[in-house]
């Protein structure tokens, strides 16, 4: 029914379902500086608190507010800068 993620030691965490179109995760990080590789394209929307997000080939870093969104391309990475205990609701495909 539910998978569960762990990642970082423990600083992202995040619960994944399935719709009838997509699968999605729901999920918490910890203050702190992240690497995220992605297989498939994802859509990102923040819930609570803030990112700050660095995407691939990019030099310029973007601040993400509650309901605020933003997309990576499969097979890619970003650089994520949490300044505050935050949530968030990922899309993949």
């Amino acid at each position: 029914m539910f998978d569960t993620n762990e990642y970082f030691d423990g600083k992202v965490k995040s619960i994944a379902f399935k719709t009838q179109q997509k699968t999605a995760t729901i999920g918490v990080m910890a203050a702190g500086e992240y690497v995220f590789a992605t297989k498939d394209k994802e859509k990102m929307t923040v819930v609570t608190g803030e990112l700050i997000i660095q995407l691939s080939g990019e030099s310029e870093r973007h601040n993400y507010t509650p309901g605020q969104f933003f997309e990576v391309a499969e097979n890619s990475k970003f650089n994520v800068s949490v300044p505050v205990d935050s949530a968030y609701l990922c899309e993949y495909g």
